[in-house]
């Protein structure tokens, strides 16, 4: 009896480790997919939405076309489904990377430890500016007013009141950073760059692609502030 306590244990072990991986794959199919959430559509949508405000430069009637305006009512639904419920699962996920994970800069000085924290710190902040944005751009104008956002009320608010001013800066900001750097993730987790040169290289994209969002905010948020002078 006693020799048959190796083979038995061996099988027990055997048995137990599909189980012991279970969580583990799910862990790593639950991050690819966030990852892929973030990219398509959110991150397409992000880019696409930034260059739409850019028609403010063009006056008011040109940027209520493009922000604003659906050819459809269908297509407002549809945009809604593709972000929104996106949104609303990558944002679950996040939470719950906040929860279970913390950064170890303290340790380990890195200057990817260091991305890692900002990536952290910028998902704080973009989670209470995508609620304020969502409150003043979306959900007020239409179940307080019974209207789309104007451009008269965005440029106004942006130009007269500094806390909306302030708070368009910094979170469009962080929206820059987080997606960019999550953009080079996404290009490294899913196996679209792994040689040493291409992810030198995709760093430096990856500064690019964030300096670019940024110049694509704040032209937007400048455009509004400018125009709110003419709102009076």
């Amino acid at each position: 009896m006693a020799a048959l306590a190796p083979s038995t244990s061996r099988r027990t072990a055997e048995r137990g480790k599909p189980e012991a991986a279970r969580p583990a794959r799910s862990t790593f199919l639950r991050a690819r997919l966030a990852s892929a959430l973030a990219v398509a559509p959110l991150g397409v949508w992000t880019v696409v939405h930034l260059w739409n405000n850019l028609s403010a430069f063009q006056g008011p009637d040109a940027w209520q076309t493009a922000v604003t305006a659906y050819p459809h009512p269908l297509a407002q639904a549809l945009t809604a489904v593709l972000v929104l419920l996106p949104l609303a699962l990558h944002v679950a996920w996040g939470l719950g990377r906040l929860a279970t994970s913390r950064p170890n800069n303290r340790g380990y000085g890195f200057y990817a430890n260091l991305k890692y924290l900002l990536q952290r710190l910028s998902a704080v902040g973009v989670l209470f500016f995508l609620g304020a944005h969502l409150w003043l751009a979306l959900l007020k104008p239409r179940l307080t007013e019974g209207h789309v956002e104007l451009f008269a009320d965005i440029a106004q608010e942006m130009h007269f009141h500094t806390p909306t001013l302030v708070t368009y800066v910094l979170g469009t900001l962080g929206v820059s950073y987080h997606l960019a750097n999550g953009a080079q993730t996404f290009c490294m987790g899913w196996g679209v760059v792994s040689s040493r040169a291409g992810l030198r290289r995709l760093e430096g994209a990856t500064l690019i692609f964030f300096a670019i969002l940024v110049a694509m905010s704040w032209g937007a948020v400048y455009a509004l502030w400018a125009a709110g002078a003419a709102t009076l």
